[in-house]
């Protein structure tokens, strides 16, 4: 493998209460190569989402990320940059889309509105230079820049999410973390968001951590799969690897939970 873009050593997250503490997250080490896309599968509850927010540095109290954690994007240490290096750290270095658009969309700003505000903020651009670069992202997913002056609740889901992504490629990062991206779209909208995030991958160069329960869905997309169980990184390989030689029991199990087309059990 080349010298990884994002490196995940010994990471461990405690949630922390009154009476005890949970581990969310514990020892949990793994790569991502520039270019790769690497998903996290696993049920939910595992501790998928709580590594993509420590990554984007995104975790609020109650979750503690215990000292032994590293965090590397492209040799920079993530947990240690301060509030300024951290403001500058989003969206340029790493940009995160969320399971559902209307969560990461602003519901009473037009679209034009919320490229500008990020735009503004991270490369001073004016509003005019701004409106282009929304036409330039707003056409790369299939969206007419026309529509940029309209309000989130006048697009459908899935144009809603490729907004999001459209917004997350405005400042080029290196890496973008997708937490379950496309859960709450049907099957054949879930496809035209993938194919979509792949030519935009290799048009533009960036990594994406990919992070679903859906494993089926994710060996088609990723290059490598991490599977995760009770906050541990129980197997990772490559996807062609997880789908035909299985290493761990639990593997197995998800793999035995897809019906069949021709009955019986799968094994």
């Amino acid at each position: 493998m080349t010298q990884p873009l994002l490196s995940v050593r010994n990471l461990t997250i405690d949630y922390i209460g009154e009476e005890k503490d949970f581990r969310a997250v514990n020892d949990v080490s793994f790569d991502v190569a520039p270019g790769e896309v690497f998903g996290l599968a696993g049920e939910s509850g595992c501790g998928k989402s709580t590594i993509a927010f420590a990554i984007s540095r995104l975790h609020k109290p109650p979750a503690l990320i215990r000292k032994e954690s590293r965090i590397l994007l492209d040799g920079r240490d993530v947990l240690g940059l301060d509030r300024q290096a951290l403001s500058a750290f989003r969206w340029r270095e790493v940009a995160m889309v969320f399971q559902s658009a209307m969560n990461s969309l602003n519901p009473v700003l037009r679209i034009e509105a919320q490229f500008y505000d990020m735009l503004h903020t991270h490369k001073g651009m004016s509003r005019a230079a701004a409106r282009e670069r929304t036409a330039e992202m707003l056409t790369l997913v299939d969206i007419a820049p026309d529509r940029m002056r309209d309000y989130p609740h006048q697009f459908s889901g899935g144009m809603r999410q490729r907004i999001v992504i459209a917004i997350c490629m405005a400042l080029d990062p290196k890496l973008v973390v997708m937490d379950e991206p496309t859960t709450a779209l049907d099957v054949v909208v879930q496809r035209e968001i993938l194919q979509r995030i792949n030519e935009l991958r290799r048009s533009f160069g960036f990594s994406v951590l990919f992070i679903t329960h859906d494993l089926g869905l994710m060996v088609q997309f990723c290059d490598r799969i991490g599977i995760m169980l009770s906050g541990q990184l129980v197997e990772q390989n490559t996807a062609e690897a997880i789908y035909r030689t299985p290493e761990h029991d639990y593997t197995k199990k998800l793999w035995a939970s897809f019906p069949s087309l021709h009955g019986g059990v799968l094994l």
